[in-house]
């Protein structure tokens, strides 16, 4: 939609008999070419930096597994944009990658914003690519942005 409705309008379109909001006269064209019905196993690694780093790691890798295994999370993960949420589980056995090995082209790994915090932020991309249903993320990005300062 390219507007947000007011209370204000809601109100007069109860006011009002045959009054409305149409979707189809407020729409914005928008194209997604999208996955559905996909699963992903991910791997991490926890990294202590700062204060952390006094305790023992364990702690914090006991820590997440016990939040995973609750669904907990301290921000909803997304794919991509917030209109692709994701849930998560503990991994399983049974999840195997899928046979597939293709270049996938440019893919955008975060957004790198501005200190002043105007909420600018320059795109930062990378050369994707499947190996035997596997995306490895370069090392070097995360590194890059820890190190920048980015988020």
């Amino acid at each position: 939609m390219k507007h947000k409705a007011s209370y204000r309008a809601a109100q007069s379109w109860i006011d009002t008999p045959g009054a409305g909001f149409f979707v189809e006269d407020d729409r914005t064209q928008r194209h997604t070419l999208a996955l559905r019905d996909v699963a992903y196993v991910i791997r991490a690694d926890i990294e202590l930096i700062g204060r952390g780093t006094e305790e023992h790691p364990a702690k914090y890798r006991d820590q997440f597994r016990r939040r995973v295994a609750k669904g907990q999370c301290f921000h909803r993960p997304y794919l991509g944009c917030r209109e692709f949420t994701s849930s998560f589980s503990e991994a399983s056995d049974q999840e195997l990658p899928i046979d597939v090995s293709k270049r996938l082209g440019r893919m955008l790994f975060d957004l790198k914003y501005m200190p002043d915090g105007s909420g600018e932020g320059t795109p930062i991309f990378f050369d994707a690519e499947l190996d035997r249903g596997v995306l490895k993320v370069p090392q070097s990005l995360y590194k890059q942005t820890l190190s920048e300062g980015s988020p």
